[in-house]
């Protein structure tokens, strides 16, 4: 008998011959979300099972490059809440600050220039300022500072519209091309025309409508964020979050499996939930799924008439390439904490680099002068950049190192190279394409009517682990009995 198997047959007998008072839950998947989501629970004096068909943590891990620890999936949080950073303090982590330092654009060779930090998603707060200008040609800042003074279009602000026809219109297409694309496929490896405004940037239409022109809205975005910087860590990495959330639910005496994969779900007559993995199941009185969305509703088409029809696309994936290198000459920081990239530069395929020892003072401390981590994202927004983001991972190597050079303006060969490795995430990010918040008020109108269930992930309540941890304590946590 497996070691899965031994647990599940352990956990099931032992309610057999000793039923306890405490409720029972399960949760399934044990990414960010479904931690949270159990520990929560715990604290509401369930006896949970927590289980995951690879390892926890999801997009939220380790790995070990050249002897460090690194982060393997996200990097950072947004503030925007201050739900990760409660969380963090109730599990005695420290938060920590990236350095000052802005982040760069790369429109091609040559033309590398500071991003504007006054508004959101890329959007300039005034596109006459001096960063916004740098950034555009002089048609373009012509253009988009028209916004300023043209009147708001009463059908931007009905019904769904992209993130890009509203960037678009109200900003023109270089702000479109040089700014925004290039933050919004760095976050969410899509092209903005298919991504859905509201989703993607909350709150930006209504403040059009109350500030008349989207450099304003974007502004008063910006300006209503808890001060400080717009985005914050953890020491050690975020996937010290993970190990941390792991811990607690040990001492709560939440039982997390590893490698067990649902193959289904069920909903007895007398409301018992019946999970099965391989030749065992798992009964409890509440049900929590916490896997990504496609995933979710596979499990739950058979108990929620009507859900398979609003089955959410696959997310997009992303290849990450870490690499850690011998160059003094980055001490520096000549690019800042990273550098996006415009689409249209075709001297790079990378759609983003984090200098992550530039952007960490306490993972430059823990590196030492001269020893440089970088992190370079690829997506699949263009047919070569699919083709680079798909390759092997020797393939990856060579273009993180020529690309690396290029947005560093420095030069760097894989003799330089003390330690790299290729992660790979598939379906990483939910796409929010246009009608998503339609098609997502859809789904809660399916899940609300039955009892003891609870869909929880980036997948409904927004990617960034503000969104996932803030949604996740308000569905499940005391503040939701």
């Amino acid at each position: 008998m497996s070691r899965l198997a031994d647990r599940l047959q352990a956990l099931a007998a032992r309610k057999v011959t000793a039923p306890s008072v405490a409720p029972t839950a399960v949760v399934i998947g044990a990414g960010v979300a479904g931690l949270v989501g159990a520990r929560e629970l715990a604290l509401l004096g369930y006896e949970v099972s927590l289980l995951e068909a690879d390892e926890p943590g999801g997009r939220v891990r380790a790995h070990v490059v050249d002897g460090l620890s690194l982060d393997a999936g996200a990097e950072s949080f947004a503030t925007r809440n201050d739900a990760v950073a409660r969380l963090a303090g109730e599990l005695g982590l420290e938060l920590v600050f990236p350095a000052a330092s802005p982040a760069w654009l790369h429109a091609g060779a040559g033309r590398d220039v500071p991003l504007p930090r006054s508004g959101v998603v890329g959007l300039p707060g005034d596109p006459r300022e001096a960063d916004a200008v740098a950034a555009l040609s002089a048609e373009g800042a012509a253009r988009a500072a028209l916004d300023l003074e043209t009147p708001v279009e009463p059908e931007l602000l009905e019904g769904a519209v992209s993130l890009g026809e509203l960037v678009r219109v109200r900003l023109g297409q270089e702000v479109l091309d040089r700014l925004v694309t290039p933050v919004v496929s760095g976050v969410h490896s899509a092209d903005p025309d298919a991504l859905d405004a509201d989703t993607i940037a909350p709150g930006l239409r209504a403040a059009l409508a109350r500030e008349g022109s989207l450099s304003a809205a974007a502004a008063s975005l910006r300006a209503a964020a808890p001060a400080g910087s717009a985005v914050a860590g953890l020491r050690g990495g975020m996937n010290t979050l993970v190990s941390a959330l792991v811990q607690d639910l040990a001492e709560r005496g939440a039982h997390l499996i590893a490698g067990a994969a649902v193959d289904s779900i069920e909903r007895a007559e007398d409301g018992t939930w019946h999970v099965s993995v391989g030749a065992d199941v798992l009964d409890a009185e509440r049900l929590v799924v916490a896997t990504d969305g496609p995933r979710a509703v596979d499990l739950l088409a058979g108990v929620v008439p009507g859900l398979a029809a609003l089955r959410p696309d696959e997310g997009a994936g992303v290849s990450l390439v870490t690499l850690v290198v011998d160059l003094p000459d980055l001490d520096v920081a000549p690019r800042g904490t990273g550098v996006l990239v415009a689409p249209d530069a075709g001297d790079v395929l990378a759609k983003a680099m984090t200098h992550a020892t530039a952007k960490w003072p306490w993972l430059a401390e823990l590196a030492g002068p001269g020893r440089h981590v970088l992190r370079l994202s690829y997506g699949r927004l263009t047919d070569a950049a699919a083709r680079v983001a798909d390759a092997d991972d020797e393939t990856l190597l060579r273009q993180g190192v020529a690309d690396a050079a290029a947005l560093l303006g420095v030069e760097l060969s894989e003799a330089d190279v003390l330690g790299w490795d290729v992660v790979r995430h598939h379906g990483a990010l939910p796409l929010a394409t246009v009608g998503q918040r339609d098609r997502l008020s859809a789904v809660s109108g399916l899940l609300a009517p039955v009892p003891e269930l609870d869909v929880v992930g980036a997948w409904r309540f927004g990617t960034g682990l503000a969104a996932v941890v803030s949604s996740t304590r308000k569905t499940l946590g005391l503040s939701a009995r």
